[in-house]
């Protein structure tokens, strides 16, 4: 519309004779253009401000945005564990689409983020959790300790976590294991400890204090003892590193309470598969697929939630893969 009133201004301009303020035609034309004008100003003023509005409220929501992006670099990080453990950016997103649906809407945006990001980092390990196998299900909720962290770039919390996976590179060690009860390879792996930052000192620490050590060596769960000084004042995460060289059986029980500590109960007690819930996050576009184990066979609970579901024998086919597939 203001591209036809200027091109009507442009012509009356160039045919006008005499006086142009004399003319009603160019004079009501010029007219309607600076209403035309006057009303695109108005609108635009309006729409900076909801603009500005937008940006605020987005604003708010960047947090969230933060954090579910470790979230999403966290499940990716799985494949690297086992290649069958795949997750695209749409599913992640229609995932939190569904958190923001299911998470009751309220005005105190700092309690709304608290809850939408309390229901969706559940709700992502649940539904990550049906996928993997039961071996793996710990180690997921240790990635999302490590990664929610934020101290989790910083070089020496990076060294540690790499000491925890590896227990450092074995190189000839030329000192001598003060206690007859620790193996060589543990004395070994203490003695690397001491090269990581924060750890300086402790094989000096453990030579001079071996009867100390000892109770927490000789205890049915070491991961709940007080350390000696002045490891007593260590996290659970750094304590990880320790019993790792000492109790390295106890490194399970030590990892679920970290889990425990930093995110919940719920999130060591992975839920059972629950076919129902699994089935009404399907649809015609999401099958369901089921990776076996040998020895596994979900046929008859198939079967049975179908009976359920009314989805008589008419509705229900099987198509055989192959010996002792479906």
């Amino acid at each position: 519309m203001l591209k036809e009133t200027e091109g009507k201004i442009l012509e009356v301009l160039s045919v006008a004779e005499g006086n142009i303020l004399e003319d009603e035609e160019a004079i009501d034309i010029l007219m309607v253009s600076k209403n035309l004008s006057d009303d695109i100003q108005v609108k635009q003023t309006a729409t900076e401000v909801t603009e500005k509005s937008i940006d605020a409220a987005r604003s708010q929501y960047q947090p969230i945005a933060a954090y579910s992006t470790i979230l999403f670099f966290t499940i990716a990080s799985l494949g690297n564990i086992d290649p069958m453990y795949q997750y695209s950016l749409v599913w992640f997103v229609n995932l939190f689409s569904m958190a923001i649906d299911n998470t009751e809407p309220i005005d105190d945006i700092e309690q709304r983020l608290k809850d939408l990001t309390k229901y969706f980092t559940y709700s992502l390990y649940v539904n990550i959790c049906r996928s993997l196998f039961e071996k793996d299900k710990l180690l997921f909720a240790l990635l999302l300790v490590f990664n929610l962290d934020e101290t989790c770039n910083t070089p020496e919390t990076m060294s540690q976590w790499l000491f925890l996976l590896t227990g450092g590179i074995g190189l000839e060690n030329p000192y001598a294991n003060p206690a007859e009860w620790l193996l060589i390879k543990h004395w070994d792996e203490l003695c690397r400890l001491n090269n990581i930052k924060g750890f300086e000192g402790i094989r000096k620490s453990f030579s001079n204090a071996v009867g100390e050590w000892k109770k927490i060596f000789d205890s049915r769960e070491p991961e709940k003892e007080v350390f000696p000084p002045p490891y007593n004042s260590f996290n659970l995460f750094k304590r990880l590193l320790i019993l790792r060289c000492i109790r390295p059986d106890k490194i399970i029980p030590a990892v679920q309470l970290l889990v425990e500590e930093q995110l919940g109960t719920q999130y060591i007690e992975a839920p059972p598969f629950d076919l129902a819930s699994s089935f009404a996050d399907s649809n015609c576009c999401i099958p369901l697929i089921f990776i076996l184990t040998p020895g596994a066979d979900p046929t008859q609970s198939l079967l049975t939630f179908a009976d359920e579901q009314g989805y008589s024998a008419n509705r229900l086919f099987f198509l055989s893969l192959g010996q002792g597939g479906y």
